[in-house]
């Protein structure tokens, strides 16, 4: 696969030094100028002025730059524009409005977590000591960005876009949208069909559902309009998830163990009927904002104005 990774994401908003500090909460390294990294990413969030929430650009990861040429060819047959350098690719997705930017650059290698030692019933490997969960005390750090979840008019010509142009391959789909991997995840990017453009939410890895459980307990401590979703078990990824809302109003996910697809081969992508029973497997019911998040109809007024 010519993609490694989504390597950066610039998210427009309203708010920014609020949705800043809201970030450096979450557990990002704050760099200064709306920049922020990750532990084992670098540097993968800008948050910018813009008069609604955005996704402004997403920035993918490529080995060469002959994968530059293939995707090039690849969009020249879709007949979508684009500009080209030598280590770097840019075009607009005119479903989703995002600017997507394919750069050469290096694949990251994260160190292994520690294992936890966990007991069940006929396997004890952990005797006469708590739970090392139990004992963690220091702040919650993000691993790196994991995947992000888009709005688009037109899902199908989207879902092309980085299929046919860009290279993703598809995992799994339900009913309106297409989970879709450029790397080893079970998804990097999932469009969706909605009446606007729009940034439903990111997604950090952290490294077990302890830290998941751990970092959403503290960003609801004096800020109960932060809690989304959570905590449960999704359905399609596998992955263990909490949803949290930022100031602009866009989604923030904590995740941990999203199922890994190496070889293409050996998986089988689904086709889910029931979009409920695709998006997860156990905890609290769906609530209706995360359907439909309460800005929508907002975010549609202003962009109509805008336009």
């Amino acid at each position: 696969m010519a993609l490694h990774r989504v390597a950066h994401i610039t998210i427009g908003v309203p708010n920014v030094p609020d949705t800043s500090a809201y970030y450096a909460d979450f557990g990002l390294t704050d760099l200064g100028d709306g920049r922020f990294a990750t532990a084992d990413g670098g540097e993968q969030l800008k948050i910018v002025h813009a008069a609604r929430r955005r996704l402004e650009e997403l920035t993918l990861s490529a080995d060469d730059p002959d994968d530059l040429s293939r995707i090039g060819s690849a969009l020249d047959r879709l007949e979508v524009p684009f500009v080209r350098d030598s280590h770097r690719l840019r075009a607009v997705d005119p479903g989703t409005e995002v600017t997507v930017t394919v750069e050469v650059q290096p694949r990251i290698v994260q160190s292994a977590a520690a294992r936890m030692p966990y007991n069940a019933p006929g396997r004890i490997e952990r005797t006469g000591e708590r739970a090392p969960g139990v004992l963690r005390e220091g702040p919650v750090r993000v691993r790196r960005l994991g995947h992000v979840v888009l709005g688009s008019t037109d899902q199908e010509a989207s879902q092309r876009f980085f299929t046919e142009g860009l290279g993703f391959k598809v995992s799994d789909q339900a009913p309106g949208a297409a989970f879709l991997r450029c790397s080893t995840d079970h998804h990097n990017v999932l469009v969706q069909q909605a009446p606007i453009s729009f940034l439903h939410h990111t997604s950090w890895q952290v490294d077990d559902v302890d830290e998941v459980g751990r970092g959403a307990t503290r960003m609801l401590e004096g800020h109960p309009e932060r809690h989304v979703w959570g905590l449960g078990r999704h359905q399609l990824g596998s992955n263990f998830f909490w949803y949290l809302k930022d100031p602009a109003g866009n989604f923030s996910e904590y995740y941990s163990d999203m199922d890994c697809i190496v070889d293409d081969q050996l998986w089988t992508p689904g086709v889910w009927e029931d979009a409920r029973v695709a998006l997860y497997n156990w905890g609290p019911p769906v609530p209706p904002s995360f359907l439909r998040p309460e800005d929508l109809a907002a975010l549609m007024t202003g962009a109509h104005d805008a336009s």
